[in-house]
């Protein structure tokens, strides 16, 4: 198509979402890289949810929904056995872009008919897809049109990348396939398994999580939260505590340990902002809330009103942040900020490849309690984002296919 001068040209993308904002998020933030980010649809794939739902989630979406319509003809829908029902729903938008997006339940056969009749006049579809549960709806997509669509699948599928156009993963998500944690892996799976090292060429190895922290989006926050965060007096620490998670385990123990640090930090900050998510154990927020909440030089947010997350990251000095959470972590590493981690000995598996691969770059340090949050020191940012975007293009390009970005 170069040869002749004629090109395509990708302005279109369909979201598949498996419904955790960690997952859908990542896509969104590649949209945003590649200046798609208000030309998509948002599909989600739908699981049964509630009572025994709950123990079904290692099955495949399609086995699962077959066995709730197995339970569903013995029992009687009013029973709590069963659960909720799969329903399309509407979802509000993140504020970055208005209004409401209708979230549809995400059918291949649909979106694959979709790409093909609508290719001659608006061009080829891009599929972004993260998650476990969004591999074989991804992968049937391109299966069933693959002239109409580029299909990208973030974080790592595991069996047959080459299903996909791109696979975008962070490093320690691909380190369970490398020789050095082949015992990790059950022998019996080990075949079906591609430990390629390096990867395929349709690869693409990150440090981190994707996001939609990018410096566009950093400047609207800080012109957003400008009358709520800029007269804060100087350094500004932020912490963001997360949960803990099954690789990352701690409870009480890091809670108090964190306090203790922060009570010996607080005197070189000019004001302290904690935030907590929605997995922050009730134990954990309580007992922070309990040593700071009456202190005039710090602010909790308690989860009401709008979450300042975005004004966070554009207005701190510098963060501390709790080892479990990938995705925030980064996102404050994409700023250049100083970042200190908290709890980064209790990772174990591939979130431990993650710490130390920060580590190891120098865009975090860990936290100890003795620092002087007024001394600044900076590293490479973290762009993630902009590179995963990058080799999409490039790879897009050798089909003829031009993006926005």
């Amino acid at each position: 198509m170069f040869e002749t001068g004629f090109h395509v040209f990708i302005k279109r993308a369909v979201v598949i979402g498996n419904g955790f904002a960690g997952a859908e998020n990542q896509c969104i933030g590649l949209l945003r890289a590649l200046g798609l980010s208000s030309r998509y649809s948002l599909h989600r794939v739908m699981r049964p949810r509630g009572a025994v739902n709950e123990w079904l989630h290692w099955l495949p979406v399609s086995v699962h929904k077959k066995v709730d319509n197995v339970i569903r003809k013995i029992y009687d829908d009013s029973r709590c056995i069963l659960g909720k029902k799969v329903m399309p729903v509407l979802v509000e938008n993140d504020g970055k872009n208005a209004g409401l997006l209708g979230v549809l339940e995400a059918d291949a056969n649909q979106i694959a008919k979709m790409a093909r009749e609508t290719f001659d006049r608006d061009g080829p579809l891009l599929v972004v897809a993260s998650g476990r549960d969004t591999i074989s709806v991804a992968s049937s997509i391109r299966q069933l049109a693959p002239e109409s669509v580029f299909v990208v699948q973030i974080q790592h599928p595991r069996l047959n990348l080459n299903r996909f156009d791109l696979v975008i993963t962070p490093c320690h998500d691909y380190y369970p396939l490398t020789p050095e944690a082949q015992d990790q892996i059950p022998w019996f799976l080990r075949s079906w398994i591609t430990p390629r090292e390096p990867p395929d060429s349709n690869v693409v190895l990150t440090v981190g999580a994707l996001h939609q922290a990018d410096s566009a989006a950093l400047r609207i926050a800080a012109s957003l939260w400008h009358d709520e965060l800029a007269p804060l007096l100087k350094p500004l620490l932020v912490v963001n505590i997360g949960g803990p998670t099954r690789n990352c385990q701690y409870g009480e123990d890091l809670a108090k340990q964190l306090t203790e640090m922060l009570r010996n930090v607080l005197w070189s900050c000019g004001s302290l902002r904690i935030s907590f998510s929605r997995r922050t154990p009730e134990k954990v927020a309580k007992i922070l809330m309990k040593e700071f909440s009456a202190n005039p030089k710090v602010y909790i947010w308690d989860g009401r009103g709008s979450n300042p997350h975005m004004g966070h990251l554009a207005w701190a000095d510098a963060f501390v942040i709790t080892a479990d959470s990938v995705s925030m972590l980064s996102e404050a590493c994409s700023t250049g900020k100083p970042v200190y981690v908290v709890g980064a000995e209790q990772c174990t598996w591939k979130f431990a490849e993650f710490q130390k691969s920060l580590h190891e770059r120098g865009v975090v340090r860990p936290f100890t309690g003795k620092e002087d949050i007024s001394e600044t020191w900076s590293y490479p940012p973290l762009n993630d984002s902009a590179e995963a975007a990058s080799r999409v293009i490039e790879a897009a390009a050798k089909r003829g296919w031009i993006t926005h970005a």
